[in-house]
């Protein structure tokens, strides 16, 4: 009889309620039906506040609070002229700029309905001053913005860590490589239509005249030379790592320094001095992904810690560096993301009282037993699978999503030789996509909003855009090294050398 809820909770998603609504109304109606109501609605309330009183997604109202910071802060323009100054030269520049900004402002934010709406305001009427058509520019805003939740810090990926106790920093430095994947493979995609939506002819866009405070300045020219001098220490570590040797790391530090100066300064004389400053005023925002992920991978601090951090290096960038925010300007941000976070928040409270109705039905094992007589080959079941998160992502958010399938998904792969870092970027990236995928995807009715183009000239555009994310969904399923790699070298796998990067990725089931 419980398994009576599944239909219900469809229907009233499909009659428009709220799924926060559905998610609890669904079970409640059931249980109404059956009696014992008193206790039974207690549990579900109490595991409500149960799934929203958790120290690791505190890291979400952080990274939220982080985002809107930086983007009030006028970080935003910073990313699209930078972008604007590497990709302007490309045949339809201002698209692969689109999707570059969205890979940058992944770093940010961790939310694609957050890219759609700050960078959609900015570019989709920068492209149609530009000579693109509306739906183009509504449709790559869309389909970049998915990017978002994939590349760290991502707040679905935090949701599916605490669902299924895995460790945030290894989704997240999984979560890199698929990203980056999504958005070459899109940009790729506006190359090959080019000619048949007649976009524009390239021309590098470099703002003239640009002025960058001493402050900014000084402070950008300190990042850069240590950001530089980090990523060869990180290469001279993974050569001793190879050796099998153990330098002074502080001296090697140190060493890389000198090196990274004359790096910079000889980049320095081959560039213009508008070309300097529009990436000098990149430099500090573009810090926070790389504050966050350095700070846990040396292990300064948690992903949760991270998160905290990143807001108050926001604030510092905001107030001091780059000095775009007022005193004033904090009741709006502060309310802001306190509306985001409170939506989200509920809608895992209510899924965690939602997936204690599912574990009572049995409808885990049912579901098990069904998937697995379908096939034993785990090839196959990965791909039926892939289909089914591809048709949940049209209707329901990635969040509850995660939260209803993953503990009935999950280990089903586990016990089939998949592991459960990869199954959770499988996961992940399907259902991120899902958002912006028609009929119900979120970021298509966003992307209406900012663009003034209806949702469905939105979807027919979009088409050829969402055919390469799930082309990348299908490559980052069957080859797992391309997810795994980085998580694999940095330790966070939980196997080491010994082990090997064959039998680490593949567990035995």
């Amino acid at each position: 009889m419980l398994l009576w809820f599944l239909p219900i909770f469809l229907i009233l998603i499909m009659v428009g309620l709220p799924v926060v609504f559905a998610l609890l109304a669904s079970p409640i109606a059931l249980i109404m039906l059956e009696g014992d109501q008193r206790n039974v609605v207690a549990g579900l309330y109490r595991n409500l506040y149960n799934g929203m009183d958790s120290f690791p997604l505190m890291a979400l109202p952080f990274f939220m609070l982080a985002g809107e910071i930086m983007n009030r802060g006028g970080i935003t323009l910073r990313l699209v002229e930078f972008s604007q100054a590497f990709m302007g030269h490309l045949r339809g520049g201002l698209a692969h700029v689109n999707i570059l900004s969205s890979i940058l402002f992944a770093g940010l934010s961790g939310s694609a309905v957050a890219d759609t709406s700050a960078l959609g305001s900015t570019l989709i009427p920068a492209m149609e001053k530009n000579g693109y058509t509306r739906k183009f520019a509504a449709a790559i805003t869309a389909a970049s913005s998915v990017i978002g939740p994939i590349i760290p810090p991502s707040g679905i990926m935090i949701i599916y860590a605490y669902v299924m106790g895995e460790s945030v920093a290894a989704l997240f430095l999984a979560g890199i490589v698929p990203g980056i994947m999504v958005g070459v493979g899109l940009m790729v995609m506006v190359r090959l239509l080019a000619d048949r939506y007649d976009l524009p002819k390239a021309e590098r866009i470099v703002q003239k005249n640009q002025s960058i405070s001493p402050t900014e300045s000084v402070v950008s020219w300190a990042l850069l030379r240590i950001n530089i001098g980090g990523l060869l220490f990180a290469i001279s570590g993974l050569i001793t790592q190879f050796l099998d040797t153990a330098p002074n790391n502080w001296l090697i530090f140190l060493i890389t320094l000198p090196i990274a100066h004359a790096i910079a300064e000889a980049v320095k004389a081959r560039v213009s001095h508008d070309f300097r400053i529009v990436c000098k005023k990149a430099i500090a925002p573009l810090q926070t992904p790389i504050i966050i992920l350095g700070g846990i991978l040396v292990g300064v601090f948690t992903p949760t810690e991270a998160s905290a951090v990143a807001v108050a290096y926001a604030l510092i960038v905001s107030f001091f560096v780059l000095r775009s925010m007022k005193v004033r300007d904090l009741a709006d941000v502060l309310t802001r993301s306190a509306l985001a976070t409170s939506a989200v928040l509920l809608l895992v409270g209510a899924a965690v009282a939602f997936k204690t109705v599912v574990s009572l039905s049995y409808a885990p094992q049912i579901l098990s037993d069904y998937i697995l007589s379908l096939s034993e080959n785990p090839l196959v079941l990965l791909f039926l699978i892939n289909i089914l998160l591809f048709i949940v992502g049209m209707f329901l958010d990635a969040g509850p999503a995660i939260i209803i399938l993953g503990p009935i998904l999950g280990p089903i792969f586990v016990d089939l030789g998949v592991h459960p870092v990869h199954f959770a970027i499988i996961m992940s990236v399907n259902l991120t996509v899902g958002l912006a995928t028609p009929p119900m995807g979120l970021v298509l009715f966003v992307a209406s909003t900012v663009s003034g183009e209806k949702v469905e000239t939105i979807a027919r555009a979009i088409l050829p855009f969402l055919a390469v994310e799930i082309l990348v969904i299908f490559v980052i399923t069957y080859v797992p090294a391309i997810s795994m790699t980085v998580p694999y070298l940095t330790g966070f796998l939980g196997c080491g050398p010994e082990v090997g990067f064959s039998a680490c990725i593949s567990p035995t089931p």
